[in-house]
């Protein structure tokens, strides 16, 4: 995990401008060009076209540094407690699975499974720098509280050949949940869901999109 997460603060750290000088930093790796991520990298010997399942390994989440503190601190004085934290990121880490579980197998897509295979892909996800603007911690007093936006959360996923253990794609995303038109509204853990599912959601899309559209040719289609 230590290495992910330094490759992920490299990815984050450096201008787009320079990416050309940092390629050696990312093994074999090239940019994707209108990747439709914050920065994206491919092997581009990588055969993706082998590819027609899909293995999705735990989802790391790690929420945004000093986000406790400032919960704390901020006008709602809300207190949380590490078993807070670590439900919210159970919570997550469910949330995630699940949705790009949905997404990538919809409509014919590909399946989902948990053992590697010569034509199965291996995603390692992570959800680092999350933060939640108004967290519902199940405490016994009933507020409410009013928000923009219910939080924000980077993406950094890693793609990689299952059976030789190659990784041949690396990507990382930030993204921010904000109401329509900038509209202050009640935000609870059922507006936290949906949010977190539609940006969930999104990054799914992307990731189907890419290996429909550049690189998977179905039966058929070839």
């Amino acid at each position: 995990m230590k290495t992910l997460l330094f490759c992920l603060f490299t990815l984050l750290a450096v201008p787009a401008a320079h990416a050309e000088d940092t390629l050696d930093l990312f093994e074999n790796l090239v940019p994707v060009e209108d990747a439709q991520m914050g920065a994206a990298y491919i092997d581009p010997n990588a055969d993706f076209s082998v590819f027609k399942r899909v293995m999705i390994l735990d989802t790391f989440v790690a929420f945004r540094s000093g986000w406790e503190r400032d919960q704390r601190r901020g006008t709602r004085g809300v207190r949380i407690t590490a078993n807070d934290m670590d439900r919210i990121k159970s919570d997550v880490a469910d949330l995630f699975q699940q949705v790009f579980a949905e997404t990538l197998e919809a409509d014919d897509g590909f399946e989902v499974v948990d053992q590697a295979d010569h034509d199965v892909l291996l995603l390692r996800p992570a959800i680092i720098d999350l933060d939640i603007s108004a967290p519902d911690t199940m405490s016994a007093g009933r507020t409410r509280t009013f928000t923009a936006s219910t939080g924000a959360a980077t993406l950094y996923i890693e793609l990689y050949d299952s059976v030789s253990g190659q990784i041949i794609g690396r990507a990382a995303d930030r993204q921010a949940t904000r109401n329509a038109g900038g509209r202050v509204t009640w935000s609870n853990r059922v507006t936290n869901t949906a949010d977190a599912r539609r940006m969930f959601g999104g990054w799914a899309n992307t990731l189907r999109d890419f290996l429909d559209s550049h690189y998977s040719q179905k039966d058929g289609e070839e």
